[in-house]
C-alpha cells in the first residue's frame, strides 16, 4: 500500500478530536497519524491482500467468540497510542478487562489504548522498513505479542514486548503464546 506522508505542523496541529472528524467525514481514505503528529494517507489494499487479511480477521473473530477473552478489531480501527499516534493494525485484539476500563464515549471513537496484539500482512506495495517501524512503534507502546507477515517472502517477523524480534521462514503455522491463549493461525490460507 502506497502512503503518502503530510506534516501540517507548520500550518496547524490537529487536535484528537479534529484528527477523528476529519477521519469521519472522510471516510473513501485511510488515515494514520504518526508521534510527530504527521498525517500519513493510505491507498487501499489490492484484491490479493484484502481476501487474505478478511480470511485471517475471521479467524481471530472465530477463535475470539469460542473463548470470550477479549475484543477482535479490523483493519478501520484506528487507535490513539500512548505516544500520540493514531494507528490501524490488519488486525488488533484487547484483553476483555482493558477493553471494560474504557469510557463508551472512548469506545466509540479511536481508543485510547494500545492493542495487546497487532497483525501487519503485508501488501505488494509496502515498504518492510517503514512497516518494521511500526511494529517496533507497537511494542515501545506496550503492545505484548505483534506479527508481520510477508506473503511474497513467506517470512513472519515475531514481536514480543521486552524481547528479541524472531524471524521465521515459511512457518506452517503462529502460536498466539499466552497473548492468544490456545489461538493457532494456519497459515497454509495466508502463503
Amino acid at each position: 500500500m502506497n502512503t503518502i506522508t503530510l506534516n501540517l505542523k507548520p500550518v496547524i496541529e490537529l487536535t484528537d478530536e479534529q484528527f477523528y472528524q476529519l477521519c469521519q467525514k472522510n471516510p473513501d481514505i485511510k488515515f494514520e497519524r504518526n508521534a510527530k503528529g504527521e498525517l500519513l494517507i493510505m491507498s487501499p489494499t489490492g484484491g490479493e491482500t484484502g481476501n487474505h487479511n478478511s480470511e485471517i480477521n475471521a479467524d481471530f473473530v472465530i477463535w475470539n467468540r469460542q473463548t470470550k477473552l477479549g475484543k477482535v478489531f479490523d483493519s478501520s480501527t484506528g487507535f490513539q497510542l500512548p505516544n500520540g499516534a493514531d494507528r490501524s493494525p490488519d488486525v488488533a485484539w484487547i484483553k476483555q478487562e482493558r477493553w471494560d476500563a474504557l469510557t463508551p464515549e472512548q469506545k466509540e471513537k479511536f481508543p485510547p489504548i494500545a492493542p495487546d496484539f497487532v497483525l501487519e500482512l503485508m501488501s505488494p506495495s509496502d515498504d518492510l522498513q517503514k512497516v518494521q517501524e511500526k511494529m517496533q512503534e507497537y511494542m515501545e507502546n506496550q503492545v505484548k505479542l505483534g506479527w508481520l507477515i510477508d506473503r511474497k517472502t513467506r517470512r513472519v517477523e515475531i514481536y514480543r514486548l521486552g524481547k528479541e524480534l524472531e524471524v521465521l521462514e515459511s512457518p506452517t503455522e503462529l502460536s498466539g503464546e499466552d497473548v492468544l491463549p490456545g489461538f493457532i493461525l494456519n497459515l497454509q490460507t495466508v502463503f
